[in-house]
């Protein structure tokens, strides 16, 4: 084995790219989005999975309220307040679902 095999064996695939911030950050919504939707369709035995996955929503908009709070955000100030609003509604959305009075559909 050649070093440049011996290096793709130790660190990964030769192709692997790099992710941005802005990837990272897409692929975190796609995965939540992804858990509420499979989860959400399992009327069965879905709702733990469910209230997981809300879980994690929340968490990932609590986050970016956080994020937005800080005088030092870069994001125009409308677009901070966007955001901060949208976390908002998610979150009292996400109590609606939970107690049943509510679809995920929001």
């Amino acid at each position: 084995m050649n070093s440049t095999q011996q290096a793709v064996s130790a660190y990964g695939k030769e192709n692997t790219h790099l992710r941005t911030h802005r990837g990272i950050e897409a692929e975190v919504f796609a995965q939540v989005t992804r858990a509420i939707t499979l989860a959400s369709g399992d009327k069965k035995h879905g709702f733990p999975k469910l209230a997981a996955a809300l879980h994690s929503n929340r968490r990932l908009w609590r986050a970016l309220a956080f994020d937005v709070s800080n005088a030092e955000n870069a994001l125009p100030a409308d677009m901070r307040a966007r955001v901060f609003y949208l976390s908002e509604f998610v979150n009292e959305q996400t109590g609606k679902v939970l107690r049943g009075d509510a679809t995920v559909d929001a």
